[in-house]
């Protein structure tokens, strides 16, 4: 298992640490469960989630660094709107950093990886989107593949913590058809350019792919917006 992904999965620890306490304000963000513009108090917080106010503030400062949360003086903090221009923003972070991954991956590929990409994409080809969460899996396995080998972890932590949050957002939506048939194929096609050593191409097709994920998320938002708010889960 990659470093990323035991760092950034469900903790080990109790209810009352401050990884766990954070998963489940992230989670109730994304979700819409605490909404926009929402204060967090945090003796309310800690009510909420069974836990005391340390571990709550400290999850509120992790957040405030990724963004979720706003803080003002003497205000306190509230939720970030988790919004199209939210979305918009790791989008144009995402076309600078995968590319830059994909190209040095090139650099070092050898056919033991190329056998492990076509694995995941079968995987990814057998499900055929019958399960969103387990597609998301599969889909975040093949590109850890790419970008967990890389020497820059700064960059390819960031690359996991915009994935994590954009797989959560996307959770709340169906995917079209078309976006479908393009994930499979732009797969297909990164795993060519990989295996022909051609960086520029495979740049190029993850650039495209990025742009195309979150064009989609952001559509698939404005949907909803107009179709108005939808009934929560219980």
């Amino acid at each position: 298992m990659s470093q990323i992904a035991v760092s950034a999965g469900a903790p080990e620890e109790g209810l009352d640490s401050p990884a766990s306490v954070y998963e489940m304000i992230r989670e109730d963000i994304i979700a819409a469960r605490l909404e926009s513009n929402e204060r967090l108090k945090i003796a309310d917080l800690a009510e909420r989630y069974g836990t005391s106010t340390n571990p709550v503030r400290e999850a509120l400062q992790q957040l405030r660094g990724e963004g979720f949360v706003l803080m003002e003086p003497n205000r306190g903090a509230r939720v970030r709107p988790i919004d199209e221009a939210f979305v918009r923003d790791i989008i144009e972070i995402e076309v600078l950093i995968e590319p830059a991954l994909t190209r040095w991956f090139v650099t070092i590929v050898n056919d033991g990886d190329i056998a492990e990409l076509e694995a995941a994409q079968a995987d990814i080809e057998a499900l055929n989107f019958a399960d969103g969460a387990k597609h998301g899996a599969l889909d975040t396995r093949f590109h850890q593949l790419i970008y967990d080998r890389h020497y820059n972890r700064h960059a390819a932590e960031l690359w996991w913590k915009h994935r994590e949050i954009l797989r959560a957002i996307s959770r709340r939506f169906p995917t079209s058809l078309s976006r479908r048939v393009a994930v499979l194929r732009e797969h297909r096609e990164l795993i060519e350019a990989i295996r022909a050593q051609d960086a520029d191409r495979a740049a190029a097709v993850v650039a495209k792919h990025v742009e195309g994920s979150g064009r989609h998320i952001i559509e698939q938002m404005g949907v909803a917006k107009r179709n108005g708010p939808r009934k929560r889960p219980a």
